[in-house]
């Protein structure tokens, strides 16, 4: 079941259900996490959207966000094309992703294992089918330990002021979504770090995209710590930085090339 701003919708005309997916890792020092993730990262199959659709990943970008370690290694070996993006920011290092992907359906999800590699076809198989322009997955399945509480009240007004300020219904800004890419674009997206996906999420309300939210696993991040919810410090930095996104972009309006 679908849920989201509006219902879903008859397919968009013209356009290719066979569609091949780009799937965009952001990554910063995840080499032990990062290879587990692309190993078991699905290359093909069969999905149920409206109907049944054939479905492939076509090329996996891992995009270097300036790591210490052995990331871009890691990913070379497990057959994903590496694109370094030096300077720090997850949406610096996500507009790279889009920049080397090209046009088609693009996937996103992190690379520190928290995220299902096979629930990408959840997210995948509506914008392919041409039922969604932007479908998240909502972290409903959740490990425990998998979100603290302060990521959980933090998430819950965030989506909770964009769907006021949107007239929409939000209930997560889950990392992994799936966006036809020429819709991507058109948004224009400038969030550098971690607006990115709270700027995606308010641009398509405003644009009247169509908006969808599937169930999806998360997990207890495999090794390491959170860049953001390690610390109290990051969690209320990246708190700010999304509730003044959600702000920013409220008054938003598309211009003619975004239809």
């Amino acid at each position: 079941m679908y849920r989201g701003a509006i219902d879903p919708l008859p397919p968009t005309p013209h356009w290719n259900r066979d569609a091949a997916v780009a799937v965009l890792i952001p990554a910063l020092d995840e080499e032990a996490g990062l290879a587990q993730v692309l190993r078991e990262l699905p290359r093909s199959g069969r999905v149920a959207a409206a109907r049944e659709s054939a479905f492939e990943v076509r090329e996996i970008v891992v995009v270097d966000n300036g790591s210490r370690d052995r990331t871009a290694l890691f990913a070379r070996a497990a057959g994903a094309e590496v694109v370094s993006e030096p300077r720090r920011g997850y949406g610096r290092a996500c507009a790279a992703g889009v920049r080397a992907a090209g046009d088609g359906v693009l996937v996103f999800l992190d690379g520190d294992g928290a995220d299902e590699p096979e629930d990408i076809h959840l997210v995948a198989a509506p914008v392919q089918d041409g039922l969604a322009d932007l479908v998240v997955g909502v972290r409903r399945h959740r490990e425990p330990g998998s979100m603290t509480a302060l990521q959980r009240v933090g998430n819950r007004l965030a989506t909770s002021l964009i769907g006021l300020l949107n007239r929409a219904e939000v209930s997560d800004l889950g990392p992994m979504r799936a966006i036809r890419a020429d819709r991507l674009i058109a948004l224009q997206q400038q969030a550098l770090s971690y607006g990115w996906s709270t700027e995606m999420t308010v641009k398509t309300l405003r644009a009247g995209y169509r908006y969808l939210e599937v169930p999806v696993h998360h997990h207890y991040r495999r090794v390491g710590v959170s860049k953001v919810s390690g610390t109290l410090r990051g969690s209320v930095k990246a708190g700010i930085r999304i509730l003044w996104t959600a702000l920013r972009w409220s008054l938003w309006r598309p211009s003619a090339s975004t239809a």
